[in-house]
Formats: C-alpha cells, sequence, structure tokens
C-alpha cells in the first residue's frame, strides 16, 4: 500500500481526492490531513480515514484540537501551526503529499514535499506560479514525481510524449520534440456571454456560480476573471518548459476537452472527460496505471457538440495581464499571483468592484519595480508581501 498525505484535505480537491482513494484502498492508506481553520470537518475526515497525523495551520482554530480528538477516540498525533504543516508535508518517504493549499500558503509545504516525498502530486498552482524555476529544480535535484492535478495540466500531460529520464517528473514535455503549441481550454465562467458594460456591477454570489466546476470561492473568482487560466499559463510554462509564443488558450464552454496538444505535422491530440476533479486525481494517483475514479463516464452523443471559441481579452483583461506577467519572467508572475490574492479577497468582502481586480493586479506589475526570480523560498515571500503591500495601495487609491 502506498502512503498519502492530503494537505488541504477540507477543500473540494481534498474531498475529491479522499473520494479516489476511499474507492482504493487496498492501494492507499492516509497518513496525514491537514486543513487551515474547518476543524470540524478534518475531525470527520480523520473518523472516516484514520490518518496517523492531522495538521491545522491556524493556532487559533488548533487551540484544543488534541482534547477532541481524544474525545472522538481518535489515534493520531495532532500538529497545530503553519511551521508544523510545513514539518508534516517534509515527513520523509511518504509515497505522495497531495498539495491542494489555495494560494501562497501552500508554497512552504509545497517545497517541502518536493524535498522530502517520493511523488507530488501538484493542484497548488500558486507554488509554480510565486517560484516556478525553485520549484522544478528542487524537483529535479530530489528526482521526484511530480505529476499536474489541474484539469488542463494533466491533460497535456496524458497527451504528451512519456519523460525520458526515467522520473515522471512534468518539467521535460517529453523533451519538446516536434510539440507546436500547447492549448489550454477554459469554460470562459459564469460571464462568457454577459454584456461587457455590465460586469462592473456583479456581485461575489454571481462570480462564483461557475456554470461547470465545483470550486472554493478563489478560484471560481479566478475563474470569473480568467485570472485562472492566466495562472496556468504560467504553469505550463514551467511544467513543460515551453515557451510564452507556444502557449495558447482556447474557450470551450462544455469543458469536456480539458486540453490539446498540436505536434508540428499537423495531428492534435486531446484529453476529454466528464467535468469531474476526480479524473485527473485518479490519473496522477494512479500513474502509470489507470484506477476508478468514480466520475461518470463521457457520453459524447448527449453531449451532442463541442464549441471553440478564442478568448476575448476586452471582456477577460486579466488573461492579457497574466500573459504580460509570463513574458516578462523572473519575478513578475510572483507579484501578479500576490496582487491578484489581495484583489480577490477584498472583491469578495466588496471592498472593490468585479472589474477592479484587473485594474488591481495590472497597476501592481506597472508600479512594483523589476524583479529577479527567487532563488528561495524567503525571497518569494518577500516578493508577495511586497506585491500585497502595493496592492492594497492601489485599492486605496480606487476607493478614494
Amino acid at each position: 500500500m502506498k502512503t498519502i498525505t492530503v494537505l488541504g484535505a477540507t477543500g473540494s480537491i481534498g474531498d475529491s481526492t479522499l473520494d479516489v482513494v476511499a474507492r482504493n484502498a487496498e492501494r492507499y492508506r492516509v497518513y496525514a490531513l491537514s486543513a487551515h481553520r474547518n476543524v470540524d470537518k478534518l475531525l470527520a475526515l480523520a473518523a472516516r480515514h484514520r490518518p496517523e497525523v492531522i495538521s491545522v495551520s491556524d493556532p487559533q482554530a488548533g487551540a484544543g484540537l488534541a482534547a477532541r480528538v481524544r474525545e472522538a477516540g481518535l489515534e493520531c498525533r495532532v500538529a497545530v501551526g503553519p511551521d508544523e504543516v510545513v514539518a508534516v508535508a517534509a515527513t520523509p518517504g511518504i509515497d505522495c503529499v497531495m498539495a491542494a493549499i489555495v494560494g501562497a500558503a501552500g508554497l512552504a509545504p509545497t517545497l517541502a514535499a518536493a524535498r522530502n516525498s517520493r511523488t507530488v502530486l501538484l493542484a497548488n498552482k500558486e507554488a509554480i506560479v510565486m517560484a516556478g524555476r525553485l520549484f522544478i529544480q528542487t524537483c529535479r535535484q530530489s528526482q521526484v514525481a511530480l505529476l499536474p492535478i489541474d484539469s488542463e495540466h494533466n491533460a497535456l500531460f496524458q497527451c504528451l510524449p512519456p519523460p525520458r529520464e526515467g522520473v515522471a517528473w512534468a518539467g521535460s514535455a517529453g523533451n519538446g520534440e516536434g510539440i507546436r503549441r500547447l492549448i489550454l481550454t477554459a469554460s470562459g465562467g459564469p460571464f462568457r456571454t454577459t454584456p461587457i458594460a455590465t460586469l462592473a456591477t456583479v456581485t461575489p454570489d454571481q462570480a462564483c456560480a461557475h456554470p461547470k466546476w465545483e470550486m472554493g470561492r478563489k478560484i471560481s473568482v479566478d475563474s470569473a476573471t480568467m485570472m485562472n487560466k492566466g495562472l496556468e499559463l504560467i504553469e505550463a510554462h514551467y511544467l513543460f518548459d515551453m515557451p510564452a509564443a507556444r502557449l495558447d488558450v482556447l474557450i470551450h464552454p462544455q469543458s469536456i476537452v480539458h486540453s490539446l496538444v498540436e505536434y508540428i505535422d499537423g495531428s492534435v491530440l486531446a484529453q476529454l472527460g466528464n467535468p469531474d476533479m476526480r479524473v485527473p486525481i485518479a490519473h496522477a494517483l494512479g500513474y502509470p496505471d489507470r484506477i476508478t475514479s468514480g466520475a461518470s463516464l463521457l457520453d459524447l452523443a448527449a453531449a451532442g457538440r463541442l464549441d471553440f471559441e478564442a478568448p476575448d481579452e476586452d471582456r477577460f483583461p486579466c488573461l492579457h495581464i497574466a500573459r504580460q506577467a509570463l513574458e516578462a519572467g523572473e519575478g513578475a508572475p510572483c507579484v501578479l499571483n500576490g496582487a491578484n490574492e489581495v484583489a480577490v479577497s477584498q472583491f469578495l468582502c466588496g471592498a472593490i468592484g468585479f472589474s477592479d481586480i484587473a485594474r488591481v493586479n495590472d497597476g501592481v506589475l506597472q508600479t512594483m519595480p523589476p524583479a529577479g526570480a527567487p532563488a528561495s523560498l524567503d525571497e518569494a515571500m518577500a516578493l508577495d508581501r511586497e506585491a500585497r503591500r502595493l496592492a492594497m495601495q492601489q485599492i486605496e487609491r480606487l476607493s478614494s
């Protein structure tokens, strides 16, 4: 049996991961589960999956957790605080770590997992957006198997030649030979056909009402602005060692084709499936074997049609801003990620409007002095802090 740690176990990716694990109980044993502050759900998951360790990053939420574990009759070690989550992620010899902590908070534990585990399943795109060069170098040095969980990157991985280095990490894209373009698909979110003039007045609940995927509120807003797809372009650049000029995006509202690889001979390979995160999770968990995911089978006759269109950057300026950051390289992607996390948070609490998210992101990128690519965790977090400070300045200007 393989041991698995799930970082961000109480989120949507954690739910899907543990569902796949439960369907393949003869293959996997849960070693550790982590959460930020959702202690009630974490305890319920611990009662079902019986991990050796549970960890909560928020010290206030974790207060009294050990007593609750004893009261529930659970036999697991309790670790509380952000440093403890990193320590859990760094446990040597764990077969598989699902990195599903949302945002910049996931960078330190994901890097720790890359240094110490055998396989990292990467669902925390911010880790590679913030410190892509550092993260890929860490995976290479550790000879860790790095497998992408985002449905788009997992689809690309499935359609690319197998790695030639013996280690199944995604950084080589089969050495790129014969590949013309990597094409990421996007649903277009809830505002694909909404009149542009009305976008400034949309509410957080409207922005979080994704037509195809069930996700957390932050990533749902990123999907609505298409910043999520912009961050995925940056992620694809690092994961597959592919220059920006050979990365494209297509709007595909049915969310059945998850991404495509175009080869120089004119062939285009695509990965198709119903929009269910258990599919890429099961692929990565079982790789190179195939295992049961629990997802319903795709019925193309019932689907009827597959539509595609080019993204409208007037409607989705965040996609253009993310591409600018990718082309600028160095520290720009890290800066953009920090600014966007602040802008989305402020939108969700009602401090700024939906269209202001793009204004804040662009303003920070234009204001922040050029910075080199982070060479360490400390450098990445310092860039992130400065980007957040400048984002709040931009928000104060908008408010006044």
